[in-house]
């Protein structure tokens, strides 16, 4: 079906994914459609395996569907060439994983900056730019300690000021709290809000957790890979 003239930040159009694993073929996402306002707060909620993390992988260039369109701005993504579907991953989408994935060698400071380093922009500005960042998140004290010397909670947010390093307009978080205590969730979940209130990212969050899902302006509710429901507390999430 199509999504109609309403504008929208990211948009799914009948899309399906399917893996194949040996002789069976598993449907991850069946003919979704939504869509996800910019600069807004948009969860992704439903039990393990229902196709969450397979739509973010989807809006992030990273799982291309079986069929149907997903479009970001006004490009169907799947439509680009290689190049640049590539240039679209580095410069607008930012990544924040569960695991952080930070590289264990490179300090917090070169973790940030990595990322506009292999994209070919100045040492000087690259870790000018990694610094005011890790200053944003309230760890400018720690940008010189390596990954395990930090606890989970900083690791995170050295994973956010990564994640806005090249200054991208969609922030794509999967399950960013789900290795954190109580604590190092609400410092998290306050930062990625701030993505959205104060910079005007467009935010999606991975989530099985109800807590974290009450904070978004938008819901998405998958069970499986059917796009049950849309709603959120803002109400601006309409049926396709």
């Amino acid at each position: 079906m199509a999504i109609g003239d309403m504008p929208a930040g990211i948009a799914l159009e009948d899309v399906t994914k399917v893996y194949v694993a040996g002789a069976t073929n598993v449907v991850a996402l069946d003919g979704a459609s939504c869509r996800i306002s910019a600069g807004k707060f948009t969860a992704i909620v439903g039990p393990s395996g229902s196709g969450k993390t397979t739509l973010l992988n989807l809006i992030g260039g990273i799982d291309e569907p079986t069929s149907g369109r997903v479009i970001v701005g006004d490009r169907d993504i799947w439509g680009l060439s290689d190049d640049d579907l590539s240039r679209f991953r580095r410069t607008e989408i930012g990544f924040v994983f569960q695991f952080f994935n930070l590289l264990s060698g490179l300090t917090a400071e070169e973790n940030v900056a990595l990322p506009l380093l292999l994209d070919g922009h100045s040492m000087k500005g690259c870790f000018e730019r990694a610094r005011a960042l890790l200053e944003m998140v309230g760890l400018e004290d720690r940008r010189g300690h390596l990954p395990d010397q930090l606890s989970g909670g900083e690791s995170q947010r050295v994973a956010i000021a990564r994640a806005l390093a090249a200054d991208p307009p969609n922030i794509l978080a999967d399950e960013p709290t789900g290795n954190l205590d109580t604590t190092a969730s609400e410092q998290v979940l306050g930062l990625l809000r701030r993505t959205v209130d104060e910079l005007n990212r467009t935010l999606i969050v991975v989530t099985h957790n109800d807590s974290v899902a009450a904070l978004a302006d938008e819901v998405i509710t998958l069970s499986d890979g059917v796009l049950t429901t849309r709603a959120g507390s803002s109400g601006s999430l309409k049926p396709a």
